[in-house]
């Protein structure tokens, strides 16, 4: 073998055996089946019971996408317009009350006492921070580490959504349609890097010619150093003398105006936000489709009233069987629709 021929030896790349890169099944959005944390922990430590959903995650929810944000806004503002306020409750401290019981399925009212030992105020509490205890006592969690504030029996109210899997804390319900919500925003958050990047999806900057100076690829490579929102998708520039054709390819798996259906992962999940909180379409501020529209908006709202938002007061007035004053809770009855 001559000397050449041994050099070549020597440089020769073996051959290879083919590899892939395998993906995983799809997580869940919580890592976990989202019913299997429904379940009450004690912290024995602080002496309350950890509620069964993050009060924090679902806190955050309420920004995280505008037909699940719009929705409770709105159920909050009919529930407040049923409301007859009096001196026991006001409009302020209900529709804060209201909110909380919407996004995190309970609310919570500090009791305020006359001399008499009568509950003559009900002033709103934060859910957010709120944890039940033993033996009728309630704790309000504080930053740092700072003692939670204790609240003994009777003095908070506790109003919320029943939930099948315990009976400590209530759980809201829309709970079922958190992964189209979270879906929805996430659609729209990938849209928002795509438009943002100059290039979209990227690419590969391929040249093989031998002439080329160092001077002019340095100009290219800072040329597209500056292109538009750098880190969403990258872009390439490989420089290969001499080399062969299709030495370096870029196969395209997917493109977001064809593959990722983005309108349609946006409408699908909306719907499933919107039966989620069972909110008409005409009232959840979404644009028909057709040029019928939605029907008889009046019908719909008197319909909904009846059928939603009376029963949503209802935790509410059961509260009226913890207070030992004269003065309770009350509600305007919805317009009966007859159908007459």
């Amino acid at each position: 073998m001559s000397a050449p021929d041994t050099a070549l030896e020597k440089n020769k790349i073996p051959n290879q055996e083919p590899f892939y890169l395998s993906f995983g099944d799809p997580e869940p959005v919580l890592n976990q089946d989202i019913t299997s944390s429904l379940g009450c922990f004690f912290n024995s430590y602080q002496e309350y019971y950890e509620p069964p959903i993050s009060f924090d995650g679902l806190n955050k929810m309420t920004h995280a996408n505008p037909y699940h944000s719009t929705s409770l806004f709105f159920k909050r503002n009919q529930m407040v317009m049923m409301l007859k306020p009096n001196s026991l409750l006001g409009l302020a401290d209900f529709q804060r009350l209201a909110l909380d019981y919407l996004t995190f399925g309970n609310a919570f009212a500090l009791a305020v006492r006359n001399y008499l030992g009568q509950i003559i105020k009900l002033r709103h509490i934060p859910a957010l921070n709120m944890r039940k205890g033993k033996q009728g006592k309630y704790y309000q969690l504080r930053e740092g580490l700072l003692e939670p504030i204790e609240f003994k029996k009777g003095e908070i109210l506790h109003a919320m959504n029943y939930c099948t899997g315990q009976s400590l804390y209530g759980v809201p319900e829309w709970f079922s349609g958190m992964h189209a919500a979270l879906l929805n925003s996430e659609a729209t958050l990938f849209r928002r890097r795509y438009y943002l990047n100059g290039a979209h999806v990227g690419f590969i900057l391929y040249t093989s010619d031998p002439n080329i100076t160092p001077e002019y690829k340095e100009a290219l490579t800072e040329q597209l150093r500056q292109g538009k929102g750098v880190g969403n998708f990258r872009s390439m520039f490989v420089n290969i003398p001499n080399g062969k054709e299709n030495a370096v390819q870029i196969i395209k798996v997917g493109e977001i105006n064809q593959k990722d259906e983005f309108e349609k992962i946006k409408n699908i999940s909306a719907d499933d936000v919107i039966v989620a909180h069972r909110v008409p379409p005409a009232l959840a501020g979404v644009k028909p489709t057709n040029t019928g529209g939605f029907g008889d908006i009046e019908k719909i709202n008197t319909v909904y009233q009846q059928n939603e938002v009376f029963p949503m007061t209802l935790p509410f007035k059961e509260l009226n069987e913890q207070l030992n004053g004269p003065i309770r809770i009350v509600f305007r009855e919805p317009k009966i629709n007859t159908g007459i």
